[in-house]
């Protein structure tokens, strides 16, 4: 397989995975917002790793559309800038 393949294999894998790690980031966070304890009712404090499993998610979500938006974002490798200086 060649270099250009395995990019886009890649590319096609962070693709699938931003939507995903996004919506459990949202899931999570809903989670921590609407927990409640024993008796029944909101508790602010309560939920808390609920909390930092959706930072966390988040967090990866960034780095995985940054890494997306860097493939669209490049030059092409093979292109090069010539400088020349004027005198």
């Amino acid at each position: 397989m060649n270099y250009a393949a395995k990019n886009t294999k890649g590319l096609r894998v962070a693709m699938v995975a931003l939507p995903i790690f996004t919506a459990i980031a949202i899931w999570q966070f809903y989670l921590f917002v609407t927990f409640k304890g024993i008796s029944g009712k909101l508790e602010a404090n309560g939920g808390y790793t609920h909390l930092l499993i959706a930072i966390f998610i988040a967090l990866l979500a960034g780095v995985t559309g940054f890494f997306v938006l860097s493939v669209f974002m490049r030059r092409d490798r093979e292109d090069e800038l010539h400088i020349t200086s004027m005198r």
